[in-house]
């Protein structure tokens, strides 16, 4: 989700949610001029930018002041050492000139190589576990009352970005991420019970839409703007989220059955 540009809806929110109070929640350190805090990021969501991730500095999101990093409190618990050093590289390049996508190939190839070093010491490895083993460790819980035809898990989101993605934010799919098994939606274990269905509606969309052939960036901004519309309106998440699990797990079973012919 960090790389897609917010729509001209979210960009106009942004604008307007300006003169919001700001949600900070602690700040945990100060590196050089640059204040590092925990904010909430369902506030961020709900009200500023649906695309806010897991972190961010003001080269990216401009509502963020250029002498601030912020980091998700919720979903991030353990891995504020892995952002920041993302961030101080990412937010000196682009103040550099750098555009975003050379920055942030900068920072996350860094980013990465401290995640492997951090992983490798805690399980006492020389070398990162196969793909077997790290689905045994990653896959946490099915969500049996999502589940049809098309499984839902929470997941260990730190492992996943420590073994496969360093960018897996909140939720992904397997039309998306390749690591990911057929017909499966993965969400963050970390995510609130309020938050996860957002996300789960957004990724369940956005599936249905890959798998009728749409290209990721629109199903993406689709998706988004879904999402977006039913934080203003939450009322209708139980509704549209049911509406969602029953396209996918119709077209799956009428995969199933037309491969049965």
């Amino acid at each position: 989700m960090r790389k897609i540009k917010p729509s001209k809806v979210f960009k106009q929110t942004i604008h307007i949610s300006f003169y919001m109070e700001k949600p900070y929640i602690k700040q945990i350190l100060n590196v050089s001029d640059i204040k590092v805090w925990l904010v909430d990021g369902r506030y961020i969501r709900d009200n500023i930018d649906v695309e806010f991730p897991n972190f961010g500095q003001h080269y990216k999101f401009k509502y963020i002041p250029k002498d601030e990093f912020w980091i998700d409190q919720k979903e991030t618990i353990g891995e504020e050492s892995f952002y920041i050093e993302h961030l101080l590289i990412e937010h000196k390049l682009m103040s550099q000139g750098m555009s975003y996508e050379d920055a942030i190939t900068k920072a996350s190839n860094a980013e990465r190589r401290m995640r492997k070093k951090a992983l490798m010491a805690k399980l006492g490895i020389a070398e990162m576990p196969n793909k077997e083993i790290s689905m045994q460790m990653i896959k946490k819980l099915q969500i049996e009352c999502y589940s049809g035809y098309v499984k839902v898990w929470l997941v260990d989101a730190n492992l996943i970005r420590n073994l496969f993605y360093i960018d897996f934010t909140q939720g992904g799919h397997d039309y998306v991420y390749k690591f990911v098994p057929k017909n499966e939606v993965w969400l963050d274990e970390e995510i609130s019970e309020r938050e996860r269905k957002f996300i789960l509606l957004h990724e369940l969309h956005e599936r249905f839409l890959m798998a009728n052939e749409m290209d990721y960036a629109k199903a993406h901004i689709d998706s988004s703007s879904l999402e977006y519309n039913c934080r203003q309106h939450p009322e209708d998440l139980d509704r549209l989220l049911q509406e969602e699990l029953t396209k996918n797990n119709n077209f799956e079973k009428a995969r199933l059955n037309a491969k049965k012919i």
